[in-house]
């Protein structure tokens, strides 16, 4: 089922070319999908584990979803990303072949932020699945950005506020630069004193067809809570969250906010 050697080493790891997080690209190091031998066994392996999966949760994002289309194969002694070349995955038969056993209209959710091409969107929306708007993104430069709400030209989208990858809203807006900072403070029409919620609100207030957020936003919490940093190997997955964190205020005004878009119910 993957790309290994006689002694079970791998021949060829996973990772990602330079992009918004690393100069280097990420060299995860993980050994490839064999998919010509998945393709033989009628992906037998990948229904198994999505059949599992949809047991425990209801909706199942697809990380690094653009790798099921085309995916950075880097050869195993390479020690960064940057020699690495695109080779193409199984595409649309992964999916028909889990339909026939699962059943039409997966709940699956399309994780496609990064190099995005042509023949990954059509994927994606062949197949009727949701894409992903990170609205930290939106707010990192002066001009326009296809990640900010009036660009939003679909409602089959998710919005976040950031995702696991992202600093938390007040960290992100603390340390990125006045201009940037100005931008939010106009286009939300806040003084940011609640800089979290304005991100919240913003994000339950696009036409996407989903809104998530994570607790730390719901928290107000700073840098040092963030769950990842992309391509650093230390001080990352640290965070923990107890309920008692969360109030009675929260929740009334999250209500208040899903109710006012309505999302409630």
């Amino acid at each position: 089922m993957f790309c290994l050697d006689a002694k079970g080493h791998p021949t060829e790891v996973a990772g990602v070319p330079p992009d918004y997080f690393s100069a280097t690209g990420q060299r995860w190091g993980n050994p490839l999908y064999d998919w010509d031998a998945h393709a033989e066994d009628g992906y037998r392996w990948w229904i198994w584990r999505i059949r599992n999966q949809l047991d425990q949760v209801d909706y199942i994002r697809i990380d690094h979803f653009r790798g099921l289309e085309a995916y950075w194969a880097i050869p195993a002694e390479e020690e960064t990303a940057l020699n690495g070349c695109w080779k193409k995955g199984p595409g649309e038969a992964l999916f028909r072949a889990m339909e026939q056993v699962l059943g039409k209209d997966l709940p699956i959710f399309a994780e496609d932020l990064g190099i995005i091409t042509p023949e990954v969107e059509k994927l994606r929306d062949t197949l009727g699945f949701p894409g992903m708007r990170v609205l930290q993104f939106g707010f990192d430069g002066p001009g326009e950005s296809t990640f900010l709400p009036h660009q939003l030209d679909t409602r089959n989208c998710i919005c976040y506020t950031g995702t696991h990858d992202n600093d938390t809203s007040r960290g992100w807006y603390e340390h990125t630069n006045e201009q940037n900072r100005d931008k939010i403070r106009r286009y939300m029409n806040t003084d940011a004193s609640s800089v979290s919620w304005d991100f919240i609100r913003t994000c339950l207030g696009t036409i996407a067809k989903y809104a998530i957020f994570p607790v730390q936003d719901i928290l107000d919490l700073s840098s040092e809570h963030r769950m990842n940093t992309p391509g650093t190997p230390t001080g990352n997955w640290e965070f923990r969250f107890r309920a008692g964190q969360l109030n009675d205020g929260m929740a009334a005004g999250l209500r208040k906010m899903t109710e006012l878009y309505g999302r409630f119910g």
